[in-house]
């Protein structure tokens, strides 16, 4: 940390909440993606669907931050749609 200068010391208080802020952010949707996979291969249809929305809403909400970015967000909805598709046509 900066010893001298006290703008210094401000932003690194400032970049270790936002460095804070962003890991729990990306660990909600890392947990959010978690569960949703595991019910689709449990083949739990209905908890599946209810999951997906919410992943893809913290998704949303991330990416609108710039925690991630925009085609990460958009591929990570993308694979996990497919996986709900099949899923929902095996049934």
């Amino acid at each position: 940390m900066a010893r001298k200068y006290s703008s210094a010391e401000k932003r690194h208080r400032q970049s270790e909440e936002r460095r804070m802020r962003n890991k729990s952010a990306r660990s909600s949707v890392r947990t959010s993606i978690k569960k949703f996979v595991t019910l689709a291969h449990k083949k739990e249809v209905s908890g599946a669907e209810a999951a997906l929305k919410e992943m893809i809403k913290k998704i949303d909400t991330a990416a609108q931050k710039g925690i991630i970015k925009k085609n990460t967000a958009a591929r990570k909805k993308s694979r996990m749609q497919r996986l709900f598709n099949t899923l929902r046509a095996a049934q």
